[in-house]
């Protein structure tokens, strides 16, 4: 066998010795974190982090806000710059204008 196959066996071993210890010290560190949260009758502010915005205020139907306007055309034409450019704007770049001239 070379030494570079049993450099990586070596390294394939060593990797699963770092999960595993990686496993045992989280899972002592939130059993730690639950008994103190649970002696200290601690909540969520208190710790500094912020409530959920699901708790706070769920979205109603899921709806996203708009998305901004990145690209104007010529004829108040708009592109977010998500997704498949409109044909205003490829037409545009077609006659070899740049995208750049309608960043809104």
């Amino acid at each position: 066998m070379s030494i570079y196959r049993e450099l990586l066996a070596q390294r394939e071993a060593l990797d699963r010795k770092i999960e595993e210890a990686r496993r045992e010290e989280v899972s002592s560190a939130v059993a730690k974190v639950k008994q103190l949260i649970a002696e200290y009758d601690l909540t969520a502010a208190d710790c500094g982090f912020k409530a959920s915005p699901a708790l706070v205020a769920p979205h109603a139907g899921n709806a996203r806000p708009p998305v901004a306007v990145k690209y104007r055309g010529l004829n108040g034409e708009t592109w977010s710059g998500r997704g498949k450019a409109p044909r205003w704007l490829t037409n545009l770049e077609a006659q070899g204008r740049e995208r750049e001239e309608f960043r809104a």
